[in-house]
């Protein structure tokens, strides 16, 4: 737990103030919790993981339950508005701003986008549904992304139109 906690902090400049920071914190916390030993001692555990948790939510408002899987230097770049299914999964060095939405497309049908490594997901962002996400990929700001994306490529517009992208142009693009 707490080597991923230094990476999170790391991932985030070394800024304690940062609310994404915060936020990584309780997730880490929780999803350690579930290896503690004796039972007694993890609900107990359970019980303040549930209280950061709601703190945390009401204070930076996001949304990141610890059933989330996700890789290493994940960063929350901006706080606020953002949402994200137990469901989903996320690879290594990801980056997620404000308004985004990572969740199901129907409720009968629990199962959120799966994410590669090196994804950047613009600002009020919506993906959803039994999707995968490739490495290299550029989600634009406030995109609806409803189908898988392969390998370096951007998914902008509503809904999103996929446009490939040559390797070396997207390891070099972001979107701020």
């Amino acid at each position: 737990m707490f080597e991923n906690i230094r990476a999170d902090l790391r991932a985030h400049g070394g800024d304690w103030g940062a609310q994404g920071f915060w936020v990584l914190l309780v997730y880490r916390f929780g999803r350690w919790r579930y290896g503690v030993r004796p039972a007694l001692l993890r609900k107990l555990f359970s019980i303040l993981y549930k209280i950061l948790f709601k703190f945390v939510q009401i204070i930076t408002g996001v949304e990141l339950p610890c059933e989330v899987v996700i890789g290493r230097n994940f960063v929350i770049d901006h706080f606020g508005g953002i949402v994200i299914s137990g469901y989903a999964r996320f690879g290594d060095d990801c980056r997620i701003r404000n308004g985004v939405v990572v969740g199901l497309k129907n409720v009968s049908e629990p199962i959120a986008p799966v994410f590669g490594n090196n994804v950047d997901i613009g600002t009020g962002a919506k993906v959803l549904g039994n999707i995968r996400i490739g490495n290299n990929v550029v989600i634009g700001a406030n995109a609806v992304v409803l189908v898988d994306v392969p390998d370096n490529a951007l998914a902008v517009g509503v809904p999103a139109t996929i446009k490939l992208r040559n390797p070396t142009e997207a390891a070099q693009c972001t979107v701020e």
